[in-house]
């Protein structure tokens, strides 16, 4: 028996969800991609209105603090994509103005917006701690329920940062695990990031959503090649170094090994390519002409390897995507991707170069039929439990008991109603 519904929750969402001409003006601009994080943002909305719950976004672009951006003032406005309004959020593109001006910006606009909405839900996307203690200091006294979205840990370190960047970043942790105690529950990616990050709060695990189209039929390549396909960012911490050096060891002439993004590596690619006419130079692409190059690969390829503290909190969204395809994947066998996975990657074990070589010569080796077959499984499989109504759903019914929005007398009796975690 199913719970009994009152009403949908009524959802702002505050992150990162600009429009399309926003992301392709910071793509052309930005030293990073924030591609997986648009994509991620706009399947929460989908996946939302799917299951009717009514959604207002508040909105911050996603970039890279100056230099790595050169645009310093991000104004103000208002936009409408795909049927839904939202605000862009005002900022100052400068450490620490960045996140000053952010929380002072939401709190403008975004108490306006909750009180005009009537907002039941504030869905916060990511660990961004002026946003988090926005909810904290203002929605949650207003009565608005404020639950993030965890899709990655808070203060990741990266190579360039200096010292005091790092202690900032320090600060931040601190300050979002603070946020994090207060909120009324969480949805995250994996469970360690629930466990780590928000011990004790009511949670949903949703690794992903599946938001492709009805699948491609790619046209054929107009040369006879079998291509190993990576598509993501260009790094060693991604494992994208390992895989030239597998591929390198696999025999035939047919072979061609693609990779699509940017990142630290692009220079040692070409380099590569130049040498290895099997090696293709990397290439930064629109979705709507990377889907098809992916459709048409013979295997898709998550290297990154598991070693790396961040592992254990890390789902990539590409292993939805890949599958979606309905080509076979061949991945490392990372801590967060889930059990129901199984049977349609391909592990290589271990995540070595002779390891990515041995997944990779096993699935090459498949005869055709039973490839699409693999390939097939696995888009059918993604496409049925990970697309927006399915995770809607889900979240529909999490943020619903948070809000007391739904009758627990009718729970099911293996769910029940004051359970506090939820696995989706």
């Amino acid at each position: 028996m199913s719970r009994v519904r009152q009403r949908s929750p009524r959802v702002t969402l505050l992150g990162f969800t600009v429009p399309d001409d926003v992301l392709a003006e910071i793509i052309a601009r930005d030293t990073i991609m924030p591609t997986q994080t648009h994509t991620f943002a706009w399947g929460l909305v989908r996946s939302l209105r799917a299951a009717d719950c009514p959604v207002h976004l508040l909105s911050a672009a996603p970039v890279s603090t100056w230099p790595g951006n050169r645009q310093v003032r991000f104004r103000p406005g208002r936009f409408r994509q795909d049927d839904v309004d939202g605000h862009l959020l005002a900022f100052v593109n400068l450490l620490g103005l960045k996140h000053l001006t952010r929380f002072g910006a939401a709190w403008r606009t975004g108490s306006r917006e909750l009180r005009e909405q009537a907002t039941d839900v504030l869905l916060v996307h990511g660990v961004h701690s002026p946003f988090l203690w926005f909810g904290v200091l203002r929605a949650r006294r207003r009565g608005v329920r404020v639950v993030p979205v965890l899709t990655d840990p808070p203060g990741v370190a990266l190579p360039t940062d200096g010292r005091l960047v790092r202690l900032l970043r320090g600060l931040d942790v601190a300050l979002v695990r603070a946020a994090l105690a207060r909120c009324a529950g969480v949805i995250a990616l994996t469970p360690a990031l629930a466990d780590d990050f928000a011990p004790g709060r009511p949670r949903l695990v949703m690794e992903g959503i599946c938001v492709a189209g009805p699948a491609i039929v790619a046209e054929p390549s107009p040369v006879e090649t079998r291509d190993v396909v990576y598509a993501g960012g260009l790094s060693r911490a991604y494992g994208v170094d390992r895989l030239v050096e597998a591929f390198r060891g696999l025999p035939g002439d047919d072979l061609r090994l693609c990779v699509y993004g940017r990142g630290e590596l692009e220079g040692w690619l070409r380099g590569q390519a130049a040498v290895d006419p099997r090696i293709a130079p990397p290439e930064l692409l629109p979705r709507a002409e990377l889907l098809p190059r992916l459709s048409r690969a013979s295997v898709l390829v998550n290297p990154r390897p598991v070693d790396q503290d961040f592992v254990r909190w890390s789902f990539p969204s590409k292993i939805i995507e890949y599958l979606a395809t309905g080509v076979p994947v061949v991945s490392t066998r990372l801590p967060g991707i889930p059990a129901d996975y199984t049977p349609w990657l391909a592990f290589a074990e271990p995540d070595t170069v002779d390891g990515l070589r041995t997944a990779l010569a096993g699935v090459l080796s498949l005869p055709r039929h039973e490839a699409r077959e693999r390939g097939a499984g696995g888009a059918r499989f993604v496409r049925e439990t990970r697309e927006p109504v399915a995770q809607g759903r889900r979240m529909h019914d999490f943020l619903a008991d948070l809000c007391g929005l739904t009758d627990g007398r009718d729970a099911p009796a293996d769910v029940p109603a004051s359970a506090p975690d939820r696995v989706g």
